[in-house]
């Protein structure tokens, strides 16, 4: 064997260097095997053997402690190809295949790259040329058995994890709320103020309807959301801070809040570019989902229905325009309106009027869809809200008095919870400061390096609990005036008073949504020569209402008869613009709001066929100046 390898060393390979790499595949191999980095290393006297002088011996080791299944993360092996491919390289050396590459299309492609240069490759068991078909043929077969040893030790790892999470007995890491406790099962954080958070949390979300106003209510109550570091010098510890969109996201589709085990959600593949890109899988691909497999904050029911409001919210934006949660504008049926046409959700659109938005409840989406077609159907929406909030307040009377005890058992409820939040942060920054005490109370005093230092942890920690026991005592007075007897005073007025409240210009827009949602499932309209509204309740029950069409702009613009016929009547003694001081002095105005000049008289004469003073005056057989001096034979002047 060694004759045959001097013989396939030629002067044109001892010319150029020997490459020599050196590959771990984790960095615990690199610390407890370290045999098998030494014998890596030995190679190099094999290069010396061969003929190589040593300084041209070149060792690239910067990829220990990364993996072989692809070339695109080691750094080492494409400096490496990058060597051999320009020619600089006379041999490349490892210790076997697998040290230089697990994936075949990487093996195969450094193959390639050594035929073409002339480049030798030494591994433990020989020296090969990839330009001569048999040692090409004996380095393939290595190559595959390398990537097909990797793909068995991967499925035995691969097997032993999916068959645990069958059987829902696979720890993995929990979302913050949920712990391990001493005998390995899922258990609730024994932390009450973490419990209390995550409980407030999916309370505001069963009142609200969307995560974004779970944030909102999360920063109006100043109430902070726990989480925990995973990595990092913390890593582990509990740490609070403000919730954000995204992370309320996160907690609302997460299972295992609900007491669910899951695993398999998602799958990673590589894409062209070698980058792994994470894909969500459909629940039904799904590796594992067990139900009630331990302690949860909800229901399994509870959060099935708390996925399709996330997915009608989300479908709101989507082709289907569904009815999504209620948002800022005065249209009162937003996302509930159905063409009663074709089916498809209308959307809407918004006009000035008077200085105030005026909804329209639109069928546009075949229109656009197929390329600017006429629109299916426009209707005005101001009649169509202003009919729906007059059939509510005639149904919805008899039980203003238990919403109005439900909303106020809603606001003590609400209050409780924020009061505890807040009063179990105080006693975190007490039992901080304590801890902080006590540890300075132990110390050496002559040790005034560490007792110093103490001492700073001490007064920062006393001036923390200080502040926050300055925030409750004013959130706590803010709560009691929400709470007062004012308060429930108003609250309970809402028995009598409810229709005030509806009307009430300061009610928010969305409020007003959020009392229609919970009463109406949908609402179809089709305008013919009156608009039909066609009122689906939540029960199933229906109710019909026929409304008039509206004014379009022009009759809404259009001069009343009064002002016509005082017009006609003044015409017969008095010019235009007479005319128009007259009807400015008697109030009258144009069908605009404006006051009335020549200008507009003549219009108004013009639109309704009136006649003019000018051939008024004709009728009654009177002449003018140029007539008449026409029969005398004599100038103007002579007449005047």
């Amino acid at each position: 064997m060694q004759p045959e390898m001097h013989q396939k060393v030629a002067a044109r390979h001892l010319k150029r260097k020997a490459y020599l790499y050196v590959r771990q595949s984790t960095l615990r191999q690199v610390f407890e095997n370290q045999e098998s980095t030494k014998r890596q290393y030995a190679l190099r006297e094999r290069a010396v053997a061969l003929g190589w002088p040593i300084e041209q011996v070149i060792v690239i080791d910067e990829d220990l402690g990364r993996s072989g299944a692809s070339a695109t993360e080691r750094t080492g092996f494409q400096r490496l190809v990058a060597e051999v491919g320009i020619g600089q390289a006379g041999i490349v050396m490892g210790l076997e295949v697998s040290r230089l590459a697990r994936n075949s299309s990487d093996w195969h492609r450094l193959l390639e790259i050594c035929a073409l240069s002339d480049t030798l490759l030494l591994d433990e068991d020989g020296l090969y040329d990839p330009a001569h078909f048999n040692d090409r043929l004996v380095l393939g077969l290595k190559g595959t058995m390398s990537e097909a040893e990797l793909h068995v030790l991967r499925a035995r790892l691969q097997g032993g994890i999916r068959s645990k999470a069958r059987r829902a007995e696979l720890e993995s890491p929990l979302p913050v709320g949920l712990v391990y406790d001493a005998g390995g099962r899922v258990v609730l954080d024994p932390d009450k103020q973490v419990q209390g958070a995550i409980r407030l949390f999916f309370q505001t979300f069963e009142q609200t309807g969307t995560a974004c106003a779970i944030v909102k209510h999360f920063r109006q109550q100043d109430v902070k959301f726990p989480s925990r570091a995973r990595v990092g010098p913390h890593k582990g510890e509990l740490v609070w801070r403000d919730l954000e969109h995204s992370r309320a996201l996160q907690v609302l589709h997460n299972p295992r809040y609900a007491g669910a085990f899951f695993f398999g959600r998602s799958r990673q593949r590589r894409g062209l570019e070698g980058v792994g890109r994470v894909k969500k899988l459909p629940r039904d691909e799904w590796l594992a989902l067990v139900p009630s497999a331990h302690p949860g904050y909800i229901g399994w029911d509870q959060f099935e229905a708390n996925q399709r409001r996330l997915l009608d919210n989300a479908n709101a934006y989507g082709a289907e325009r569904r009815a999504g949660p209620p948002r800022e504008g005065p249209a009162l049926l937003q996302g509930m309106v159905l063409c009663g046409r074709c089916g498809n959700r209308m959307t809407v659109r918004y006009h000035g009027r008077s200085n105030r938005l005026v909804p329209d409840y639109m069928c546009q989406r075949e229109g656009i869809a197929r390329g600017g077609e006429p629109i299916c159907q426009s209707v005005v929406g101001g009649p169509v809200d202003d009919a729906i909030g007059m059939l509510l307040l005639e149904l919805v009377s008899p039980l203003v008095l238990e919403v109005s005890l439900a909303v106020q058992r809603e606001l003590e409820s609400s209050v409780d919870q924020t009061d505890g939040l807040r009063k179990m942060a105080v006693e975190r920054a007490r039992h901080q400061a304590e801890l902080a005490r006590r540890r300075y109370m132990r110390v050496d005093p002559d040790n005034r390096l560490v007792a110093d230092s103490l001492e700073a942890e001490w007064n920062a920690a006393l001036r923390e609990l200080d502040a926050a026991h300055q925030e409750y005592e004013q959130r706590r007075q803010q709560d009691l005036a929400i709470l007062g007897a004012e308060s429930q005073a108003q609250i309970l007025a809402l028995a009598t008073n409810f229709p005030r409240l509806w009307n009430d210009p300061s009610t928010p827009d969305r409020e007003r949504k959020r009392m229609v949602r919970l009463l109406i499932e949908d609402v179809t309209l089709l305008k013919g020569d009156e608009i039909t509204v066609n009122v689906r309740f939540k029960a199933g029950a229906t109710h019909s209402l026929v409304l008039p069409r509206p004014l379009d702009a022009g009759q809404l613009r259009k001069t009343g008869p009064d002002v016509v016929a005082e017009v006609d009547r003044l015409l017969d003694e008095h010019t235009d613009a007479e005319v128009a001081e007259r009807l400015n002095a008697g109030g009258a105005r144009t069908g605009t709001g404006a006051a009335h000049t020549a200008t507009t008289v003549l219009r108004i004469r013009q639109s309704y066929g009136l006649t003019s003073r000018f051939q008024r005056l004709r009728d009654r057989g009177l002449l003018s100046l140029a007539e008449v001096a026409a029969i005398m034979a004599v100038s103007t002047d002579t007449v005047k």
